[in-house]
């Protein structure tokens, strides 16, 4: 029984096989004359959907104007230059236009001139010529030659001059402090002379602190005669020198 029952699976198995295989070659038959048929007669396909299908795109719009487009690119052009300078020609003029200028004015002292003048002179001219031009003028120059040289305001001289104009002296007092700390030295100062010979501007140049308030407090009191340039008083600009010494 057992025998019998694997000998009819095994006969079954092999139907099933054949059918299986029969089964995908029809269905493979009937898919491929589907496709096959309508590539054959294709007169029988619907004329609205091919021409829906094969419909031309519309046309592309016209291009613009070719007056419009040059009138767009065209610029003016010009033959001078932002700096002030004439540009390169491109090309060569066809015409060349003649430019017409106005006349020159007559020159200076042609018109309204004296007779015998020359072109270039003086409106009115000027009589006895270039030579009584020069005349004339060196004669308007003769009263300022007359004059002299002119006298400078102030004069600066040296130290030593000013010490033979000193006619009142004060001798600076030895500060206690100062002498207390055994300092000495000089100081040294930028002074001005007025036209009477009375000191009138002090400006410290140089010397210990200590004693700079007595020697300008000294030299505010000194007296100098006047000092004469070409016969004349001037204000003198100099140097003034105060000397402080501890004594042994």
């Amino acid at each position: 029984m057992f025998a019998d029952s694997l000998l009819e699976f095994g006969v079954q198995r092999k139907r099933k096989a054949w059918a299986t295989t029969a089964s995908f070659i029809f269905n493979s038959l009937a898919i491929g004359l589907m496709l096959i048929v309508p590539l054959l007669f294709t007169e029988d396909l619907p004329k609205g959907q091919l021409l829906t299908f094969l419909a031309a795109p519309p046309p592309p719009p016209p291009p613009p104007a070719a007056a419009a487009v040059q009138k767009a690119v065209r610029q003016i052009q010009t033959d001078m230059l932002s700096t002030g300078q004439l540009r390169t020609p491109t090309r060569i003029p066809q015409r060349v236009q003649m430019i017409r200028e106005d006349e020159a004015p007559p020159p200076i002292g042609a018109t309204g001139g004296v007779v015998g003048g020359v072109p270039g002179g003086i409106p009115g001219g000027q009589l006895g010529g270039v030579i009584g031009g020069i005349v004339s003028s060196t004669s308007s120059l003769a009263p300022v030659a007359k004059l002299g040289p002119v006298t400078p305001q102030r004069v600066r001289i040296s130290q030593c001059v000013t010490k033979g104009l000193c006619i009142h002296k004060v001798e600076p007092s030895y500060p206690q402090l100062a002498r207390a700390a055994r300092v000495q030295g000089e100081v040294v100062l930028n002074a001005i002379i007025d036209l009477n010979g009375q000191i009138t501007n002090l400006q410290l140049v140089s010397g210990h602190p200590m004693l700079v308030p007595a020697a300008i407090e000294a030299v505010k009191q000194w007296r100098y005669r006047p000092y004469l340039l070409n016969g004349t008083p001037v204000e003198v600009e100099t140097t003034i020198t105060v000397i402080f010494t501890l004594s042994s």
